[in-house]
């Protein structure tokens, strides 16, 4: 085994989705690091144009695609730039995902009055917003021969966390999504092409930062509750997810698919006792 170069993304062609947020950058910012080309895909043009400056400045490829992960068409239009530019692509990081409000259960709301318009927004970015992407750069990878495929997965199908109803069905069905679709990429293309998924614990991002922390930068009781059942007592720092990254999208993890890989300082496996 030859570790250089089986962890190198070197020539590799990664398309992130959700490559202009918090994690995102981390993402791209890892896979460029590691040789990787990165296609930086999201809906911010400004910042996705800044992301790819810094990685090109660095020394890097990057390019930016601007599509929302739910629109096939924008998403056709990404890929074909992303070939056009680069002649392939060897792998997908679907990162894109989030909450918002409506999809939250507060304690004093009643659970048999649901926001069922917001729970089914919430599903549709982070289910489908993983499959329709998984459709289309997928076929790219097909013709490639080659590929490796990450979701992002969560905390939330492990053990119910209380509020997120929504983002927790969603990641849930990615988890499934994760190994089903292994099973049938194995059974049609052997070990060509693989899934597998990253499940983040607790990081802050803008989505979550006021559900976790005040405005001073203390720790709210949910953040405090967190932290507590996290034996490494602290969030985690985006850039700790890297190396899970790119060992899944590098040929070290070429026996590897259907597995998903916590990244949780420990908070799936401590029951707070």
């Amino acid at each position: 085994m030859d570790l250089k170069n089986d962890f190198s993304l070197q020539d590799k062609v990664i398309i992130v989705t959700g490559g202009t947020g918090v994690l995102g950058e981390a993402f791209i910012n890892g896979i460029a690091k590691a040789g990787g080309t990165v296609g930086v895909l999201g809906r911010n043009e400004k910042v996705a144009d800044e992301r790819v400056a810094s990685i090109k400045n660095s020394g890097g490829k990057a390019i930016a695609l601007i599509a929302d992960v739910t629109k096939e068409d924008q998403l056709n239009e990404a890929k074909k730039k992303a070939i056009d530019e680069f002649g392939k692509i060897d792998g997908l990081v679907n990162a894109a995902g989030g909450n918002m409000p409506g999809a939250i259960v507060q304690p004093d709301q009643d659970v048999f009055d649901l926001n069922f318009k917001a729970l089914n927004e919430v599903m549709n970015l982070n289910l489908f917003g993983t499959l329709l992407p998984t459709q289309i750069f997928g076929e790219a990878l097909k013709n490639n021969g080659k590929g490796s495929i990450v979701n992002i997965s969560s905390m939330a199908p492990q053990s119910v966390i209380t509020k997120v109803l929504g983002y927790s069905m969603a990641k849930s069905a990615i988890d499934i999504y994760t190994r089903w679709f292994a099973v049938e990429l194995g059974k049609r293309y052997g070990d060509k092409i693989r899934m597998n998924a990253i499940a983040p614990g607790f990081f802050l991002t803008e989505q979550n930062r006021t559900l976790l922390t005040n405005e001073d930068g203390s720790l709210t009781e949910r953040g405090n509750l967190v932290t507590k059942k996290t034996p490494f007592d602290r969030f985690g720092n985006p850039d700790e997810l890297i190396g899970a990254l790119v060992w899944l999208l590098s040929d070290a993890s070429k026996f590897v698919t259907g597995t998903i890989v916590n990244v949780d300082g420990g908070f799936s496996i401590f029951s707070g006792v």
